[in-house]
């Protein structure tokens, strides 16, 4: 399976996903720069976290218009899978991809610590390896990372079990408390309606390895891959 990591200037986790397609997964992988018009034969792209153009006027409002997005946006329309992190969240919602917005914490910080997420869904090609309200640990680190969107989309992401991942505590209660961004419903990942295009604010790749503190992100890459060898995703 082909991974292609989106890189736009002002990036910083490209590095980090790349490692661990390269080295953990042992999977195909290479660099997607945000000025090319193609997305060399993938079969999945991954838009990671950072400040893509600097995150100017807001969040990803910028890199939606990149050349290259172009191409993410008809690959993601024909079905194939897109996975976006943190800022890649934000630049899939700008795009269209995903209903929604992401806006700035009520701390109005940049937070940087661990969370506790519930997997909602399994039966997609980012989870199928997690139990049903499986707690998995996961960091964030960002700045406008509350989802917000109207009422009737919120109700239909819910009706449809389009939220895949929540924010709870380490017991899988999804609490006020537990939401470290102000996030409606505590969501801290959707899909789109067809289920190939995740955008999620915790970052999998910085949890890969026990010496990071933890290792539940290489169940969300895992999963990509168990859903193309099982044909599932062609």
């Amino acid at each position: 399976m082909k991974f292609g990591i989106v890189v736009f200037p002002g990036s910083h986790g490209q590095t980090d996903c790349h490692y661990v397609f390269e080295q953990i997964l042992q999977e195909p992988v290479t660099y997607l720069w945000h000025a090319e018009e193609d997305l060399q034969g993938v079969d999945c792209v991954i838009i990671p976290g950072g400040y893509a153009y600097g995150n100017y006027l807001r969040a990803g409002a910028i890199a939606r218009f990149a050349p290259l997005m172009e191409q993410v946006i008809a690959f993601g329309k024909k079905g194939g899978l897109i996975l976006g992190i943190c800022n890649g969240f934000q630049i899939l919602t700008e795009a269209g991809l995903l209903p929604g917005a992401l806006i700035r914490n009520p701390s109005l910080r940049f937070q940087c610590q661990n969370t506790y997420l519930r997997v909602e869904q399994t039966e997609t090609p980012f989870t199928n390896l997690c139990e049903q309200k499986e707690v998995v640990k996961m960091p964030i680190a960002h700045e406008e990372g509350g989802f917000v969107t109207d009422k009737e989309t919120l109700e239909r992401l819910e009706k449809e079990g389009r939220v895949i991942l929540r924010y709870c505590n380490e017991q899988g209660e999804v609490t006020p408390e537990s939401n470290p961004n102000g996030s409606l419903h505590n969501i801290a990942g959707i899909v789109n309606e067809q289920g190939n295009i995740l955008g999620m604010m915790p970052h999998p790749e910085r949890c890969v390895e026990a010496i990071l503190g933890g290792e539940d992100g290489k169940k969300i890459f895992n999963s990509l891959v168990a859903w193309w060898q099982g044909g599932a995703g062609r």
